[in-house]
């Protein structure tokens, strides 16, 4: 970088590193919790 030229990185290079969709699971889970205990929230105050 020193012509005044910036680096050009490929996206896998910019981000340098591994993408496991563990996020995508733990959303998936948390969602499915949180409706069971509405659910269980809905059926217990009738």
């Amino acid at each position: 970088m020193t012509d005044g030229q910036p680096e050009h990185l490929t996206t896998t290079e910019a981000r340098a590193g591994a993408t496991p969709h563990v996020t995508r699971v733990v959303l998936g889970v948390g969602l499915l919790l949180v409706v069971a205990i509405f659910a269980l929230i809905l059926f217990i105050a009738r």
